[in-house]
């Protein structure tokens, strides 16, 4: 009886063992049915690493954050580290600031300090701005977001100032004094410092506050999911990390489709409703968005010429980092690290760039860079590649001057219409796929659709395109590589919350850091747009960008001194 017994213990434990080794076999296939699809916490990560099986099976599951599990070496978490402090913002005292405690550009003002003074061109003016609540107390902290230029409207002249936040309600502007005639001063509330948290709040917390989607079809059939780096939840998701680079990004599995089924990618759209009503107070477009700070005294002064001066050789500056880097003279930038050619007739810029190849690479503010060049160069006319209006890829073709110029957009996260699944593609990966030398010219900029993500995933971003444009110049020293700045644009409640000036200003202090000591030239977008007296604009105007095109030219095609 004791055998039977025995022998009954010995076959349950066998079809226990035998079911377990069914469920994990039912579980792999499950897991591998497609080769890109993925669920839970499970990613690809920047070494091609995948989580061990325990980790894919756990109940508690992370969001799809590649800036969360991304491997860090030593190095690259030292730097990463190094950078978020660099841009790290002062906060006020409290977490919660009551709308009538928070700075009001109404009631704060600003004075020049001497204004009666002797000025000459090359002298520094300081301002001295004093912030105030709407109750008109002073402030005690600061942590407010400003933004400072001279200007000659006259003369079409203009420059920016470097702002000193002294931590207690004052901000000191220095400007250096670049042209003669009457300077006047302008101060700008970006956004309060209470306003600022809010932003920050929503770049930690909320990164899913712009959505993408992809299509995926099969015949007649097709679905649309939703698509970003992070991806909350339960549900099954595909992963498309790029094996090359590691870039995280992620769907929502079609009930039906396969993830090779992809055809499309996409804008989704913007949530709402991300503000308390407290916080809506801090974006309002007529109170503090934006909004001009007035002087209590004198708002210009008057600038002598410097006596016996070369006037092509005074505003030369031999220091790379100097502030301002240029300022607009009748209408024309003048930068002050480097000389600059103004191509005011299509055959300079046709003798400029003959037999050249140019790459564009970026979002939009770069694909102005192939309108106007094709617009403007007779010759250059653009080869119809069927690709979808303002999406690209595009190319145009200049046969007599043996001209190349191609515009590519960047991978995602990029807030396009519809491109095409085989469209999308990273700029290190294309960079990788050059062959460079002294007629190959590439033209980057990367940051408008980042502006939500947290820091890390920009960073990440740069990364990847660094060690790609290092690997280029080291094999095609002579290649010609140009980083186009980020720029101002215009700002209302709803857009601050996804592409506030402060959102770009952080990530472009984080690119010039990146790329600091590297071959490469800037052509500095940022200053272009805050200096010059048009209307701010994600887009700047064709008079700006022309400015832009000339310096871009005066690196393709250096003036001989």
């Amino acid at each position: 009886m004791w055998r039977d017994s025995f022998r009954l213990q010995i076959f349950c434990l066998l079809m226990a063992v035998l079911a377990v080794v069914v469920l994990v076999h039912n579980f792999f296939q499950l897991e591998h049915l497609d080769d890109d699809t993925v669920s839970g916490s499970n990613w690809i990560t920047e070494n091609n690493d995948q989580p061990s099986l325990s980790q894919t099976t756990k109940v508690t599951r992370k969001p799809y954050c590649g800036y969360e599990q991304q491997t860090l070496s030593k190095r690259e978490q030292v730097e990463q580290d190094s950078l978020l402090a660099a841009i790290q913002w002062p906060k006020p005292p409290d977490d919660k600031i009551a709308f009538l405690q928070s700075t009001d550009p109404v009631h704060s003002d600003f004075v020049i300090v001497k204004p009666r003074g002797f000025f000459k061109v090359g002298d520094q003016l300081e301002v001295l701005v004093r912030m105030k609540d709407f109750q008109g107390k002073p402030k005690q902290y600061g942590g407010d977001y400003l933004q400072a230029r001279i200007h000659s409207p006259l003369l079409k002249a203009g420059a920016t100032g470097r702002i000193v936040d002294c931590h207690n309600g004052l901000y000191k502007v220095f400007f250096t004094l670049l042209w003669p005639g009457e300077v006047k001063v302008s101060v700008t509330l970006v956004h309060p410092s209470e306003a600022i948290q809010v932003l920050l709040r929503l770049r930690e917390e909320r990164p899913d506050r712009v959505y993408f989607k992809s299509s995926f079809k099969s015949g007649r059939y097709s679905e649309t999911t939703e698509c970003n780096v992070c991806l909350p939840g339960d549900l099954p998701v595909c992963n498309f990390t790029d094996l090359y680079t590691g870039e995280p990004w992620f769907c929502y599995k079609p009930r039906k489709l396969p993830c090779a089924s992809r055809i499309s990618h996409a804008k989704g759209g913007y949530q709402k409703g991300l503000l308390t009503h407290e916080e809506s107070l801090f974006f309002q477009s007529d109170v503090n968005i934006k909004r001009p700070i007035l002087s209590s005294g004198p708002d210009s002064v008057i600038v002598k010429p410097r006596p016996f001066t070369d006037s092509s050789t005074m505003d030369r500056a031999e220091d790379p980092t100097v502030s301002p880097s240029g300022y607009y003279y009748e209408d024309h930038w003048r930068p002050r690290t480097h000389w600059i050619h103004h191509f005011n007739k299509s055959d300079d810029i046709s003798k400029c760039l003959q037999g050249k190849v140019i790459h564009l690479f970026g979002d939009s503010t770069i694909r102005q860079w192939f309108e106007y060049l094709t617009s403007v160069v007779p010759d250059l006319v653009e080869f119809n590649l069927g690709s979808p209006k303002n999406v690209g890829p595009f190319m145009s073709v200049d046969l007599k001057h043996n001209i190349l110029l191609k515009f590519r957009c960047h991978g995602p996260p990029i807030r396009f219409t519809t491109v095409f699944s085989s469209e999308l593609r990273y700029i290190a990966n294309e960079l990788n796929g050059i062959v460079g030398g002294r007629n190959t010219v590439i033209a980057i900029t990367i940051w408008s659709h980042f502006s939500t993500f947290p820091v890390e995933v920009y960073i990440r971003r740069l990364r990847n395109i660094r060690r790609s444009v290092i690997q280029l110049l080291d094999r095609s020293p002579k290649t010609l590589i140009i980083i186009r700045t980020a720029n101002v644009q215009e700002l209302g409640p709803e857009v601050s919350l996804f592409n506030s000036d402060w959102y770009s200003l952080q990530l472009d202090s984080v690119m010039r850091k990146m790329f600091s000591g590297i071959a490469v030239h800037f052509v500095d977008a940022w200053e272009m747009s805050l200096a010059h007296y048009l209307p701010h604009n994600l887009h700047p105007k064709e008079v700006i960008v022309r400015n832009q095109i000339d310096a871009f030219l005066s690196y393709v095609c250096p003036l001989q001194t």
